[in-house]
């Protein structure tokens, strides 16, 4: 007979925030999958619990997934818990969801602090719709292309991010999508606790001259809604053209366009293509 997999939402930053049938969950369970072990043992010694656990995170998830999967197999009962907020939500518990799921095996969730939805409800911004995009890459082909790809989201959006990686992400962010509204927040449930509401422009600036420090929620306003073009795709590639005719590269020159046609660079672009621009 197979045991279960409970999902255990942990604090964010205040302990306070642990719901009862959290606490019973891991007293009740047979062992702990940890992100990692030191940060959960802070939280079982505060609240008086003995569990054995097992260390669980990115770059152990193949070889720990099989072992937690064949204790459930056997009949033990694991709580999943990450080092903070919901685990399976931009953490490698995903996989482990999935492999129990592929093995009918039976899993059970204890809803605990979003560092994503108290950030949303925080920021001042539409919250009818949302997309999480979780952490962008460090790598900058591929942070550029994200970035991209979310030009024309009219969604709210929220990103995590580290201290020192920030004012560069805020920085790419502006140069991607220009100025947009954006709620900063800071240490979420915790005694520096910080909501900063201002545009993308206004942040660098205030972390320009306050370095960062803590661990951050970035909630983006979506794109505005574009009102039709007021001129014909000949006469918007003609503009193409004329910044072509400087030395620009298409790219370039599409995105320069975009604000004097109402065209999007990426619509320029494609016509560009298709007419051998």
């Amino acid at each position: 007979m197979s045991g279960a997999l409970y999902l255990v939402g942990t604090p964010i930053g205040n302990l306070g925030d642990f719901s009862p049938r959290g606490v019973e969950a891991l007293r009740a369970a047979d062992f702990i999958a940890a992100e990692d072990t030191r940060v959960t043992l802070k939280l079982l010694n505060h609240f008086d619990i003995r569990k054995p656990m097992v260390s669980y995170y990115e770059h152990n998830k193949f070889a720990s997934g099989d072992k937690i999967l064949s204790r459930i197999l056997d009949g033990e009962t694991c709580a999943l818990v990450t080092d903070a907020g919901m685990p399976a939500i931009s953490d490698p518990g995903e996989d482990i969801v999935a492999m129990c799921a592929r093995h009918q095996i039976d899993v059970f969730v204890i809803p605990g602090p979003s560092a994503v939805v108290s950030a949303l409800a925080l920021s001042g911004l539409p919250t009818g719709r949302f997309c999480f995009e979780g952490f962008l890459s460090v790598n900058k082909k591929s942070r550029a292309e994200h970035l991209e790809s979310l030009a024309g989201e009219r969604r709210t959006m929220i990103f995590y991010e580290a201290p020192h990686k920030l004012l560069r992400t805020l920085e790419d962010m502006y140069a991607a999508w220009g100025d947009r509204p954006i709620a900063v927040c800071r240490e979420l449930t915790k005694l520096h606790e910080q909501t900063l509401r201002t545009t993308l422009s206004g942040a660098i600036t205030h972390f320009q001259q306050t370095p960062p420090k803590g661990e951050f929620v970035l909630v983006v306003g979506g794109a505005p809604e574009q009102s039709a073009p007021e001129m014909t795709p000949e006469q918007a590639l003609s503009i193409v053209a004329a910044y072509r005719a400087e030395g620009r590269a298409l790219k370039e020159a599409c995105k320069l366009a975009a604000s004097d046609t109402g065209f999007s660079k990426n619509e320029l672009y494609d016509l560009a293509l298709s007419q051998g621009t």
